[in-house]
């Protein structure tokens, strides 16, 4: 790999390890690939291949693994049918989701299982820690959920079928390129759009293209039920009126106004907001000017061999070696 040019911050990489698990669960399954004491590893192996993969390409000075609470579920206590229509894990995958923390632990990562919540939540804690203390930081996921956290120095490598590789890098350019609005905005539009995948319906009669355009011209949601409140909307429909004059688009200011004053609309509206938001303010147990800190890269090699060696892949165990215990100075930023 040729080496990256110096930076002025450092990098956090932040892994959503449950995504990285799913995905590998359904794409490594018939390779029935087993650990060393004969129980299911694909998952497990593919995970850490795809983050070996990940350091291998920014070369972060910290990583830090979100794993969600299996026990209890914040936001299914308020909404019960939150992933409701997800089909039920196959007991291969729950039993590599249950050894993950043990596997990253052991191999000397940061591994936080925040009470009642999911791998989200540390992502956004760790973006927010990021900027708080001057760092850079990468999320690595496939969940949507995380956009709202892209800034300036938070990107997120959104992993998809061409793995990490062939995934892509979003950046708040990219970000309004794909969904037409900027990263402060994304989490308005999550809740107005809904989230089939975590069965939340959105706003009825609003989607993804409107919601844009709503957000775009009114600047956001706070501003759009402020003038609901005080003159009926009149401001909201002449707004959108005069935006589909000057593009030749079909009127929509008084259509919109009726999907949002409907009947349980706001309601819906906030809703979303509330299960959508990922918690900021997670202790995440970050030290990263005290020496030989859980997550500060390199890890101890005799650690890295035996752990990664378990799996059985001798060139997992190659690649973890070379990317998880070059000494500072040898390449690494």
């Amino acid at each position: 790999m040729q080496t990256p040019p110096p930076r002025e911050r450092r990098l956090l990489l932040a892994v959503d390890a449950p995504s990285l698990l799913h995905r590998n669960h359904h794409a490594r399954a018939h390779t029935d690939l087993r650990d060393r004491q004969g129980r299911p590893a694909w998952a497990l192996h593919g995970m850490l291949r795809q983050i070996l993969e990940a350091i291998d390409q920014f070369a972060p000075d910290a990583l830090i693994f979100g794993l969600d609470d299996r026990s209890t579920s914040v936001r299914e206590g308020l909404y019960p049918a939150y992933k409701a229509g997800r089909a039920v894990k196959d007991a291969t995958l729950v039993e590599q989701l249950e050894r993950a923390d043990a596997l990253l632990s052991a191999l000397g990562f940061r591994t936080v299982t925040p009470p009642g919540l999911e791998a989200d939540d540390v992502n956004a804690s760790a973006a927010t820690w990021a900027g708080e203390n001057g760092w850079d930081c990468v999320l690595v996921t496939s969940d949507r959920d995380s956009f709202a956290n892209i800034s300036a120095h938070t990107k997120v490598l959104r992993v998809i079928d061409g793995g990490i590789s062939g995934s892509p890098l979003l950046d708040p350019a990219r970000l309004h390129r794909l969904y037409g609005v900027d990263p402060h905005q994304y989490l308005e539009f999550a809740a107005l759009r809904g989230d089939a995948s975590d069965n939340l319906p959105g706003v009825a009669g609003i989607g993804e293209k409107t919601a844009p355009i709503l957000l775009r011209e009114m600047g956001s949601m706070r501003a759009v039920w402020a003038d609901i409140e005080h003159c009926g909307g009149e401001n909201l429909v002449a707004t959108l009126d005069s935006w589909c004059a000057e593009t030749g688009a079909r009127r929509m200011g008084a259509a919109m106004l009726k999907r949002l004053t409907a009947p349980g609309a706001r309601e819906r509206y906030d809703f979303n907001l509330s299960i959508m938001s990922g918690r900021t303010d997670l202790e995440l147990g970050l030290t990263p000017d005290v020496p030989g800190s859980p997550g500060l890269l390199p890890l101890d090699p005799e650690r890295v061999a035996r752990v990664v060696d378990f799996l059985g892949v001798g060139a997992t165990t190659h690649l973890a070696m070379r990317v998880l215990t070059e000494p500072a100075g040898s390449g690494r930023p």
